[in-house]
């Protein structure tokens, strides 16, 4: 079982895309934000996801949130993906699935495959709402759905 909500979201630093750490201590104060947890670059349903989010990009920021993908692939592969997709957002290398256990995200089909979750987090860093399903196509829409509740509070 993954965080749950209510918990502060664990400190961590990963390097993104282009290679730059990111580290959640410089958001968290700051603005709420979304991390998705996604098994695989350039598989279908993580493709669906990605791009669910990319295409959702701009009401994720009109609501003032930072939008953050997280998969074991390596920085060099998270670049090609979000290039060829045009991926407006980081995507974080967590090679060593260390954030992953920090999330307590559960892989799925026999430990397998990755697991997919998703995290609304308030700009205080704590966890306002977890959506974990293998379906891929519904993860932006929850994550959405909470960051508007939370701006209409």
């Amino acid at each position: 079982m993954g965080l749950k909500v209510g918990q502060l979201i664990p400190q961590f630093a990963l390097p993104d895309q282009d290679g730059k750490l990111f580290n959640s201590n410089d958001i968290v104060g700051k603005k709420p934000f979304v991390i998705f947890f996604y098994p695989k670059d350039y598989t279908p349903g993580c493709t669906l996801e990605v791009c669910s989010f990319r295409d959702s990009y701009e009401e994720f920021t009109e609501l003032g949130a930072l939008v953050i993908g997280i998969s074991s692939d390596s920085e060099s592969t998270h670049r090609r993906f979000a290039s060829k997709y045009r991926l407006p957002f980081k995507l974080l290398a967590d090679k060593h699935k260390k954030v992953r256990a920090l999330f307590k995200v559960e892989s799925k089909l026999f430990n397998l495959l990755p697991g997919r979750e998703t995290y609304v987090v308030s700009k205080e860093g704590v966890i306002l709402m977890v959506f974990n399903s293998v379906n891929a196509s519904q993860h932006m829409k929850k994550a959405l759905d909470a960051l508007k509740q939370l701006k209409s509070k």
